[in-house]
């Protein structure tokens, strides 16, 4: 199987890491003498993926994890010159457990995979430089029999790319190596939906096409738990002592895999990323689980070392597209694999940064959910199409895929459930009240929230839209439990979001959120009391806000004087156009009728004249090729400047 570790970097972490830290734990894999080519570049090429060393040469190494015995001596000259401090494990423990403070810019050095070169070219550089570590290996690997084979990257690896035991134990007894499971067999993909997509076996439930089902999570926890015990043991049995950390295999893991592990007494958990608080913060009340690492890549030298170190949050623009899943789906499957073909073309070729992928039915433009794309517990089934599509997006096309999801708007099978749940207007109001189920209610958020827990389990997602049917009116009879329209509802309906994400978070730990924002409550905040929207709560309480940029759903026939004022009257909020996505319209939706990609193009342009960072639009017509790729490429794609052409 071919190695996911880049498709990885690509899919996961592009979401901010929430656990602080005040120590940068270093992420290497192998180390030779001949690794070709060195980063060019100083600023990284995908600027969404912060964590990795910046710089794509010309003829780099065809294993792009490896770095070269010359640069890795390179980078410890660095950190010794420049004033950092290579901490052991055991101190990093010592901190968190209060017994003692951490020098100041500390370092933990770890090297993955369990690759022969930990012995044979890390182990001499450390003793030479006095610097601790942590080698993480696969069980699975360092008992490979001697005519085994690994697919593993640029090549088929043997049993002596791997270190042995033997070696294990000389590096142990120097005290300068610490030795982590990386688990026994769980560094490989599973198959985890119908369309046969191998998945990071940690990160989902596997899919059985036999019997056509998944895995429980109770199976899923027998699984992860069996290897763990496995890699423990063996640990154990060969070195003498247990293993106190794990490295999650690209980085990927949920709150179940955590805890797992700490139940059989492994309390230290790693993954990949950015610590938030790098370098100054103290622990505070911080655990020692997740605890995020930065990756080098590209042979680093000294000089992409000290970039990647002093600047940890580079991040690009925000390019989103906004996609129909109904678009996608077909009751043919070899129509619907050329529809997905089209799509994974065009937003590769258009080079955007994040897809606001839908993640339930709304064929007929209701936007009500009555049916999904993933396997759950309440609604129909359209199809098990949403974990395909988002895969293939994040690892064929390198974008965030933010599943895009209804908050109130659902339509349940039961009609009773849906009358006694649903949002009726307050009597002798006859305002039109669209379908809305009531968030106060104990059942709503019981089912909603099921539903937001079936989507994490089933898909690996960067983020979650909040979709823009989540708003309470001033005419809606909530009952005597909600709070009056204004500020407390607002922050009642945000509350909502708040436990959805938590729901979310037991699968996937590490997911932002967006949520959509109409633009009356940012030109006239008065009008929050009419929707329970507010930008500047909103950017308190989310990491993107979608704000719904389109003059002809707002009835506005002048486009760019009405642009130049939202933009004006974003900037004006503290930190609104640094997390503020603008989202264009593509269809005039009163006439059906498509928006010029010309005009469209000079929306953008304009835009980011008045200072707009993020660029979004809906919905993308892939048949139709609208807007029109060449002509919307200039002003909106993320391509680095002078941008390719499409």
């Amino acid at each position: 199987m071919k190695r996911l570790l880049f498709s990885l970097l690509l899919a996961l972490f592009a979401a901010p890491i929430t656990r602080a830290a005040d120590v940068l734990v270093l992420c290497y894999h192998d180390v030779r003498d001949d690794v070709q080519g060195v980063p060019l570049q100083t600023i990284p090429q995908v600027g969404q993926f912060p964590h990795v060393t910046p710089g794509i040469a010309a003829h780099l190494d065809a294993d792009q994890y490896a770095t070269s015995t010359r640069n890795l001596a390179a980078n410890f000259d660095w950190l010794s010159a420049h004033g950092y401090h290579v901490i052991s494990l055991q101190q990093l423990i010592d901190a968190r457990n209060g017994h003692a403070d951490l020098p100041n810019k500390a370092v933990l050095l770890t090297f993955d995979d369990g690759l022969r070169s930990s012995y044979t070219k890390v182990f001499p550089l450390l003793k030479a430089y006095h610097y601790p570590a942590v080698v993480a290996v696969v069980g699975a690997w360092v008992d490979l029999p001697a005519d085994g084979k690994v697919d593993f990257g640029p090549r088929l690896f043997t049993h002596d790319d791997f270190v042995t035991w033997e070696q294990l134990r000389q590096m142990q007894a120097s005290g300068l190596v610490e030795v982590a499971s990386h688990t026994y067999d769980l560094h490989r993909g599973i198959v985890a939906n119908p369309q046969g997509n191998e998945i990071p076996a940690v990160l989902v439930h596997a899919y059985d096409a036999r019997t056509k089902h998944y895995e429980t999570d109770d199976e899923y926890g027998a699984r992860l738990h069996a290897d763990l015990v496995h890699s423990a043991t063996e640990i154990h049995a060969q070195l003498g002592r247990a293993p106190r950390a794990v490295m999650w295999p690209y980085g990927a893991y949920t709150e179940v895999s955590d805890a797992i592990a700490t139940s059989l007494g492994i309390p230290i958990s790693f993954t990949l990323g950015i610590p938030l608080s790098f370098p100054n913060k103290p622990f505070g009340n911080a655990g020692l689980e997740a605890i995020p690492r930065m990756v080098l890549m590209s042979n680093p030298t000294a000089a992409n070392l000290a970039w990647s170190i002093q600047h940890p949050f580079v991040k690009s623009d925000i390019r989103a597209v906004q996609i129909d899943l109904d678009s996608i789906y077909d009751s043919d499957p070899l129509q619907q694999e050329k529809n997905l073909g089209a799509l994974l073309d065009r937003i590769k070729t258009l080079d955007v940064t994040q897809v606001w992928l839908q993640a339930f039915a709304d064929p007929h433009g209701s936007n009500v959910a009555a049916e999904v794309y993933f396997p759950n517990s309440h609604l129909p089934m359209r199809a098990d199409l949403f974990s395909r599509v988002a895969w293939q997006l994040r690892t064929r096309c390198g974008v965030e895929v933010y599943a895009w999801l209804p908050v109130l708007a659902w339509q349940l099978p039961d009609s009773s459930m849906q009358v006694r749940l649903q949002i009726p207007p307050r009597p002798g109001v006859r305002a039109e009240t669209p379908l809305r189920l009531n968030p106060f209610l104990p059942e709503t958020r019981s089912i909603v929230g099921d539903l937001y827990t079936d989507l994490a389990r089933a898909a690996p997602i960067a983020g979650l839209l909040f979709n823009d049917d989540a708003i309470l009116r001033d005419t809606d009879d909530l009952g005597a439990q909600a709070p009056p329209p204004g500020p407390a509802r607002t922050q009642a309906l945000i509350a909502f979001t708040g436990e959805l994400k938590t729901r979310v978070q037991r699968w996937r730990p590490q997911v932002a959120t967006a949520r959509n924002l109409f633009v009356e409550p940012v030109l006239h905040p008065q009008s929050e009391s009419w929707y329970a929207q507010s930008l500047p709560a909103f950017l308190s309480a989310y990491n993107e806000v979608a704000l719904m940029a389109m003059p002809l759903l707002e009835n506005v026939k002048v486009g760019n004087s009405w642009l130049t004022k939202l933009a004006r009257q974003v900037g004006a909020v503290p930190s609104g156009l640094n997390r503020t996505v603008f989202e264009l319209q593509t269809v005039d939706w009163r006439t059906g009728q498509p928006i010029t990609s010309a005009t469209l193009a000079g929306q953008m342009q304009l835009l980011q004249s008045k200072g707009v960072l993020h660029l979004a639009y809906y919905p993308d017509d892939i048949q139709k090729n609208h807007p029109d790729i060449a002509i919307l490429f200039p002003a909106f794609s993320a391509s680095d400047y002078p941008a390719r052409r499409p």
